[in-house]
C-alpha cells in the first residue's frame, strides 16, 4: 500500500508563478488552478497511490511563535490574483482523487509529519510531495520525497529521494537535518542562523559531533576559534531553532489514513474544469477514459 501527501501551498505557489495571465470566459485568473491540477494529475499517474490527501496550511502554531515572534513575518501576502483559486483548489481537489485536509493554526508540514507516522504504523509506503527543507527529517525506510526537479529527475520525469539521495546532497542523514537547520536558519522562514554558517560547515560540525546538544557541550574541541566563538554567542539562538524545526507528529488526524481516497470523481471534475475553460485538459481526460493515456508534466 502507498500513501501520497502533497505539500498543497507549495504547488499552489510554483503553479501560479510558472504560468501567467491564463483566465476563464468571465476573465478569472486560473493560472495556479491549471498547473496545480497538472502537477497532481501527473503525481497521481506516476505513483498510483492508494491513499492520498493534499495538506494546506492553515495559521502558525503558537508554539513557534512564541518562541520567535517574527516567524514567517517577512513573507508578502498572498497576490489578490491567488486568493480566489486557493478557495477554489481547497474545495475541489477531492474531484481528482486526493482528500483535501487541514487544521487550524497548524502547518502542512505538522500535519504530514503525523500523517506519515500513522502510514508508518500501519506498514505503508509513503511518498511526500514538498520542496520543504524541514520535511526532509522525515525521509527514512519507507518514506521519500517525490520531486521533478531537473537535478533529480531521470527518464520517467520524476524521482523518489530516499535515505541516500538526501544524505548525499545535505551530507548528513536526513534525521539531521534539523540540526544543520539549527545552525543555518531559514531565511525563507525568517528563521535566523549563526552568522557565516552554512550548509557545508553545518554539515561538517553534525558530521563531526553527531547533533546541536553533542556540538554545543563540546564546544571547546570547534575548530577555528573564530568559529567557535560564533557558535557560544548563538548558543540559546541554535536551541530555539532546533525546537522550531522539529515536527509535530502527533496532531489528531482529520481522516484516518487508512480511509483517505486516491479516486476521482471525473463527471464533476470535468464539470468544474470546464467552467476554468481548461479545453485541453479537458481533451486529455476525456482521451484517458478511453485509451487510458496519461499526461506529460507541466514543468518539463
Amino acid at each position: 500500500m502507498r500513501a501520497l501527501f502533497v505539500d498543497g501551498y507549495y504547488y499552489l505557489y510554483r503553479s501560479f508563478y510558472a504560468i501567467r495571465d491564463l483566465t476563464n470566459a468571465r476573465g478569472e485568473p486560473t493560472n495556479a488552478i491549471y498547473g496545480f491540477a497538472k502537477a497532481l494529475r501527473k503525481m497521481l499517474a506516476d505513483l498510483r497511490p492508494e491513499h492520498t490527501a493534499v495538506i494546506w496550511d492553515c495559521g502558525l502554531p503558537a508554539r513557534r511563535t512564541r518562541l520567535q515572534p517574527q516567524y514567517k513575518q517577512n513573507r508578502p501576502p498572498m497576490p489578490d490574483a491567488l486568493r480566489p483559486q486557493v478557495e477554489w483548489l481547497r474545495e475541489n481537489v477531492p474531484l481528482f482523487g486526493p482528500a483535501s485536509l487541514f487544521l487550524a493554526d497548524t502547518e502542512a508540514d505538522d500535519l504530514i509529519a503525523s500523517y506519515v507516522r500513522a502510514a508508518r504504523q500501519l506498514g505503508m509506503e509513503t511518498v511526500i510531495a514538498t520542496n520543504d527543507k524541514d520535511i526532509l527529517q522525515l525521509v527514512g525506510e519507507g518514506v521519500s520525497i517525490y520531486s521533478t526537479a531537473k537535478a533529480d529527475v531521470g527518464s520517467e520525469g520524476y524521482a523518489l529521494l530516499g535515505v541516500a539521495e538526501v544524505e548525499a546532497k545535505w551530507g548528513v542523514c536526513a534525521s539531521q537535518i534539523g540540526d544543520v537547520l539549527a545552525l543555518t536558519g531559514d531565511a525563507s522562514d525568517n528563521i535566523p542562523g549563526i552568522p557565516g554558517v552554512g550548509i557545508k560547515t553545518a554539515a561538517r560540525l553534525i558530521r563531526e559531533f553527531g547533533g546541536v546538544e553533542a556540538l554545543l557541550a563540546r564546544l571547546g574541541e570547534v575548530l577555528p576559534e573564530s568559529l567557535r566563538e560564533k557558535l557560544a554567542a548563538g548558543r540559546e539562538a541554535i536551541f530555539e531553532n532546533r525546537q522550531m524545526v522539529a515536527l509535530d507528529e502527533n496532531l489528531p488526524l482529520p481522516q484516518p489514513v487508512d480511509q483517505l481516497p486516491a479516486q476521482p470523481q471525473t463527471s464533476r471534475l470535468i464539470s468544474a474544469l470546464r467552467d476554468c475553460g481548461f479545453q485541453s485538459l479537458l481533451r486529455e481526460i476525456e482521451r484517458e477514459g478511453t485509451s487510458g493515456a496519461t499526461q506529460g508534466s507541466l514543468f518539463e
